[in-house]
C-alpha cells in the first residue's frame, strides 16, 4: 500500500514532537539534578559544609573541563604518536614528516602569512576606524555598522565574499562585484580571482580582516576614551598635536590594550579553517595548517598526521594565549 504525504507528514510531526518532549526531558532531569544537589548544598551544616558548597560549585566545570579539554588532548596526543588507523606506535615519525615535507612547508608558510598580515591589517584598521568614527556625529550608528560582520559565522562571510570573487568569461555579465569593478577600470579580463596563487591567498586574508576589524575597533574605542583628559590636554600645552599626539601619548596609553587585541585576533587567525575550507577547500595553494588538520583526519583518514598537526597547532595557540594573560593581568594590576 503506497505511503500518501499525509501519512509522511504525520510521521515526520510525530517524530519531531518526540525529539522535543526528549529534550524537554533531558533538560528536566538536568535541573532537576541540579535543585537536589543544590538543596542538599544548601542544607549542609559542619564541618561538610564547605567542602561540599566547593564540590558543587566547582565539580560541574572541573568536569566539564576534562571532558571537553583535557581527555581529548591527552587523546590527541597520543594518537599523533601512532599510524593512519592508531594501531601500530611510530614514535615521533608524524612530527617528522610534518616538519620536513615540502606540501606542508607551504602551509606552515602559508599559515604565517596568515598571522602576520591579517591581524596587523585587521588590528591597524580598527585603530584608524576608532579614532576616526569617535569624531563622527551618530558614531553608535557607525560603529554598530562596522561591528555587524562579527555577528556572522566565518562560514558565511566566506559565502558573501565568495560571490565577490566570482569570475566570468569577459563575453558573459559577471556576477562578481570585484571582476565587475575591475572591467570598469579598465581591465578586460580580469582573472579568476581565486585560482591566482598567491594573490588568492591575500584575498582570503580580507575575508578574516573584513570580521575581525569591528571587534578591534570595539575594544580600542574604549580604550581611548578611557584615557584621562588631563593627560591629553597636557600634551597639547606642550605642543603635541595631530600625528604626534597620536603616536606619543594616545598609543602608549593604550598599548596593553592594543596588544591583547592583536594577540586575541591571531589566535582567531590561526585557527582559520572556515574561510579556506568553505571558499578553495586548501586548493590552489591557500592550504593552512588547521584545514590540513581537518584533510589528513576525516578526508585522508590519517589519524595520526592530523593529531600531530592538531598538537603543533595547540603549541603554537599556547604563548599567545598566555601572553594574552600576562599582559591582562599587568593591565588590572596598574588600575
Amino acid at each position: 500500500m503506497p505511503v500518501t504525504s499525509v501519512q509522511l507528514a504525520d510521521s515526520a510531526w510525530n517524530d519531531a514532537l518526540i525529539k522535543l518532549g526528549n529534550s524537554f526531558g533531558a533538560i528536566a532531569g538536568f535541573l532537576g539534578i541540579l535543585l537536589v544537589i543544590f538543596f542538599a548544598a544548601g542544607r549542609a551544616t559542619g564541618r561538610l559544609g564547605r567542602p561540599l558548597a566547593i564540590t558543587v560549585f566547582l565539580g560541574p566545570a572541573v568536569l566539564l573541563l576534562l571532558v571537553g579539554l583535557v581527555v581529548p588532548l591527552v587523546r590527541t596526543i597520543y594518537l599523533s604518536f601512532r599510524n593512519d588507523d592508531s594501531s601500530r606506535f611510530l614514535g615521533v615519525k608524524n612530527y617528522s614528516w610534518a616538519l620536513t615535507d615540502q606540501s606542508i612547508h607551504q602551509v606552515l608558510l602559508n599559515t604565517l602569512l596568515w598571522l602576520i598580515i591579517a591581524p596587523l591589517a585587521a588590528t591597524g584598521l580598527g585603530l584608524v576606524l576608532a579614532l576616526l568614527v569617535d569624531r563622527m556625529r551618530w558614531q553608535a550608528l557607525y560603529k554598530s555598522l562596522i561591528f555587524m560582520p562579527m555577528a556572522i559565522s566565518l562560514v558565511g562571510a566566506s559565502i558573501i565574499w565568495k560571490f565577490v570573487y566570482d569570475t566570468r568569461d569577459s563575453t558573459q555579465r559577471q556576477t562578481g562585484l570585484l571582476s565587475q569593478l575591475a572591467i570598469w577600470l579598465g581591465w578586460h579580463n580580469p582573472p579568476n580571482w581565486i585560482l591566482s596563487h598567491p594573490l588568492n591567498n591575500f584575498l582570503l586574508m580580507v575575508v578574516m580582516v573584513w570580521v575581525q576589524t569591528g571587534f578591534a575597533m570595539v575594544v580600542l574605542s574604549a580604550a581611548i576614551k578611557a584615557i584621562p583628559d588631563e593627560v591629553t590636554e597636557a600634551a597639547r600645552l606642550d605642543g603635541a598635536s595631530g600625528l604626534r599626539l597620536f603616536w606619543y601619548v594616545t598609543v602608549p596609553m593604550i598599548r596593553t590594550t592594543l596588544v591583547v587585541v592583536l594577540t586575541t585576533v591571531m589566535i582567531v587567525t590561526l585557527k582559520a579553517f572556515d574561510i579556506v575550507r568553505t571558499m578553495t577547500g586548501g586548493n590552489f595553494g591557500t592550504q593552512v595548517l588547521a584545514n590540513e588538520m581537518y584533510s589528513q583526519s576525516f578526508v585522508q583518514f590519517n589519524v595520526g598526521r592530523g593529531s600531530a598537526l592538531a598538537v603543533i597547532l595547540f603549541l603554537a595557540v599556547l604563548p599567545l594565549v598566555g601572553y594574552n594573560i600576562v599582559q591582562l593581568r599587568k593591565e588590572r594590576t596598574t588600575r
